[in-house]
Protein backbone atom coordinates (compact mmCIF):
# COMPACT_ATOMS: atom_id res chain seq x y z
CA UNK A 1 0.00 0.00 0.00
CA UNK A 2 2.81 2.41 0.76
CA UNK A 3 4.37 1.93 -2.70
CA UNK A 4 1.02 2.80 -4.30
CA UNK A 5 0.80 6.06 -2.35
CA UNK A 6 4.38 6.89 -3.35
CA UNK A 7 3.46 6.48 -7.01
CA UNK A 8 0.34 8.60 -6.62
CA UNK A 9 2.30 11.38 -4.91
CA UNK A 10 5.00 11.27 -7.59
CA UNK A 11 2.34 11.55 -10.30
CA UNK A 12 0.70 14.41 -8.45
CA UNK A 13 3.99 16.30 -8.18
CA UNK A 14 4.78 15.60 -11.85
CA UNK A 15 1.44 17.00 -13.05
CA UNK A 16 1.69 20.00 -10.74
CA UNK A 17 5.13 20.88 -12.08
CA UNK A 18 4.31 20.34 -15.75
CA UNK A 19 1.07 22.31 -15.56
CA UNK A 20 2.97 25.44 -14.50
CA UNK A 21 5.15 25.22 -17.61
CA UNK A 22 2.23 25.29 -20.04
CA UNK A 23 1.70 28.83 -21.34
CA UNK A 24 -1.79 29.46 -22.70
CA UNK A 25 -2.05 30.93 -26.17
CA UNK A 26 -4.65 33.60 -25.59
CA UNK A 27 -6.07 36.43 -27.63
CA UNK A 28 -6.04 40.00 -26.39
CA UNK A 29 -9.81 40.21 -26.26
CA UNK A 30 -11.87 42.40 -23.99
CA UNK A 31 -15.53 41.83 -23.38
CA UNK A 32 -17.78 44.87 -23.03
CA UNK A 33 -18.02 46.22 -19.55
CA UNK A 34 -17.13 49.19 -17.40
CA UNK A 35 -13.67 50.28 -16.43
CA UNK A 36 -12.76 53.40 -14.51
CA UNK A 37 -9.02 53.16 -15.07
CA UNK A 38 -8.91 52.90 -18.85
CA UNK A 39 -11.63 54.99 -20.46
CA UNK A 40 -11.73 55.16 -24.23
CA UNK A 41 -13.95 57.49 -26.23
CA UNK A 42 -16.00 56.21 -29.13
CA UNK A 43 -13.87 58.17 -31.61
CA UNK A 44 -10.78 56.18 -30.58
CA UNK A 45 -12.38 52.85 -31.54
CA UNK A 46 -12.80 51.49 -35.05
CA UNK A 47 -15.78 49.20 -35.66
CA UNK A 48 -15.38 46.00 -37.67
CA UNK A 49 -18.80 44.63 -38.58
CA UNK A 50 -19.16 41.14 -39.97
CA UNK A 51 -22.23 40.00 -41.88
CA UNK A 52 -23.28 36.36 -41.79
CA UNK A 53 -22.43 35.94 -45.50
CA UNK A 54 -18.77 36.87 -44.90
CA UNK A 55 -18.81 40.56 -45.83
CA UNK A 56 -16.63 42.81 -43.69
CA UNK A 57 -17.24 46.49 -42.93
CA UNK A 58 -14.76 48.90 -41.34
CA UNK A 59 -16.57 51.89 -39.83
CA UNK A 60 -19.56 51.22 -42.09
CA UNK A 61 -17.56 50.92 -45.34
CA UNK A 62 -17.39 47.59 -47.20
CA UNK A 63 -13.88 46.11 -47.21
CA UNK A 64 -12.39 42.70 -48.02
CA UNK A 65 -10.31 40.76 -45.50
CA UNK A 66 -6.94 41.56 -47.12
CA UNK A 67 -7.62 45.29 -47.21
CA UNK A 68 -8.98 45.09 -43.67
CA UNK A 69 -5.71 43.57 -42.46
CA UNK A 70 -3.69 46.28 -44.22
CA UNK A 71 -5.88 49.05 -42.82
CA UNK A 72 -5.80 47.71 -39.26
CA UNK A 73 -2.04 47.16 -39.47
CA UNK A 74 -1.45 50.73 -40.63
CA UNK A 75 -3.68 52.12 -37.90
CA UNK A 76 -1.95 49.99 -35.26
CA UNK A 77 1.47 51.24 -36.35
CA UNK A 78 0.27 54.85 -36.46
CA UNK A 79 -1.48 54.88 -33.07
CA UNK A 80 0.69 52.34 -31.27
CA UNK A 81 -0.61 48.79 -31.05
CA UNK A 82 -1.54 48.79 -27.37
CA UNK A 83 -3.39 52.10 -27.78
CA UNK A 84 -5.43 50.97 -30.78
CA UNK A 85 -8.89 49.51 -30.12
CA UNK A 86 -11.41 47.84 -32.41
CA UNK A 87 -14.86 46.47 -31.78
CA UNK A 88 -15.76 43.25 -33.53
CA UNK A 89 -19.51 43.23 -34.21
CA UNK A 90 -20.77 40.05 -35.89
CA UNK A 91 -24.36 39.60 -37.02
CA UNK A 92 -26.41 36.85 -35.40
CA UNK A 93 -25.58 33.53 -37.06
CA UNK A 94 -22.21 34.65 -38.42
CA UNK A 95 -19.93 31.63 -38.85
CA UNK A 96 -17.15 31.55 -36.28
CA UNK A 97 -14.37 31.47 -38.89
CA UNK A 98 -15.21 35.02 -40.04
CA UNK A 99 -14.99 36.34 -36.47
CA UNK A 100 -11.81 34.38 -35.78
CA UNK A 101 -10.19 35.86 -38.92
CA UNK A 102 -10.62 39.37 -37.48
CA UNK A 103 -9.50 38.22 -34.03
CA UNK A 104 -6.39 36.71 -35.61
CA UNK A 105 -5.55 40.01 -37.30
CA UNK A 106 -5.98 41.79 -33.96
CA UNK A 107 -3.71 39.27 -32.25
CA UNK A 108 -0.97 39.54 -34.89
CA UNK A 109 -0.86 43.35 -34.70
CA UNK A 110 -1.36 43.37 -30.90
CA UNK A 111 -4.61 45.35 -31.24
CA UNK A 112 -7.10 45.50 -28.38
CA UNK A 113 -10.19 43.73 -29.70
CA UNK A 114 -13.55 44.22 -28.03
CA UNK A 115 -16.11 41.61 -28.95
CA UNK A 116 -19.51 43.31 -29.15
CA UNK A 117 -22.80 41.45 -28.74
CA UNK A 118 -24.29 39.92 -31.85
CA UNK A 119 -26.56 42.10 -33.92
CA UNK A 120 -29.97 40.89 -35.05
Amino acid sequence: MSSLTDIIFLLLIFFMLTSTLVAPNALNLKLPGTSRTNTVTASDIDDVSIRNDGRYFLNGKRIDIGALENQLGQSARRMGARNYNITISPDRGTPTEYVVAVMDIAMRYDINGILAPEKN
